[in-house]
């Protein structure tokens, strides 16, 4: 009787680990579905527009992150898909990211931080900056130096960062500036 016992509560205790495990990767995929969104200005300066990232995928080599800005008019104004495991590629050498559990919880990570303070830049560019060799558009630096609008920077791995803003001239979101390639 006490073997019966013990083996039904074995299996029982088997099954709750099993089924938590999937209720929490349910939970995990709800959460990168709906990702993080946050309301700032940018093509305007002072509507706001909104920054959306989402992680897309469940296998690790499938996941996407998926970053859009769409301004206060409703109309979508930015739209870039980099694959996740991009950004682990540059920090293999310095974390501990053997494992792929590891790996996932530093993608998850990251997407906490994308929207960080840090990354909006409130103006893109200010009045004493000046252009240099990563500055990719000199007349988009300039008018932006003259307008005051908002900039965000964002990475895609740990040498490469982007910062984008919004063009009153071409009407679209552009790079104003790329580092560190």
């Amino acid at each position: 009787m006490k073997n019966a016992c013990t083996c039904i509560f074995l299996f029982l205790g088997l099954l709750a680990s099993c089924t938590g495990n999937k209720a929490e990767k349910a939970r995990l995929l709800k959460a990168n579905a709906e990702g993080h969104t946050l309301l700032k200005p940018f093509s305007d300066s002072v509507k706001v527009d909104t920054f959306k990232v989402v992680l897309k995928g469940e296998a690790l080599k499938d996941m996407v992150m998926s970053f859009s800005i769409t301004a206060h008019n409703g109309a979508k104004i930015y739209q870039k898909d980099f694959k996740a495991t991009d950004l682990i590629k540059n920090y293999e050498s310095t974390l501990d990211l053997d494992k792929e559990s590891k790996q996932k919880e530093f993608i998850q990570q990251e997407l906490k931080l994308f929207f960080e303070d840090e990354n909006f830049l409130e103006p893109a560019v200010t009045e004493n900056e000046n252009p240099d060799a990563n500055t990719p558009d000199k007349a988009l630096f300039n008018e932006l130096k003259l307008s005051g609008l908002n900039g965000f920077k964002y990475r895609i791995s740990n040498e490469q960062k982007f910062y984008i803003a919004w063009s009153e001239k071409e009407q679209k979101v552009l790079p104003y500036y790329s580092c560190c390639k």
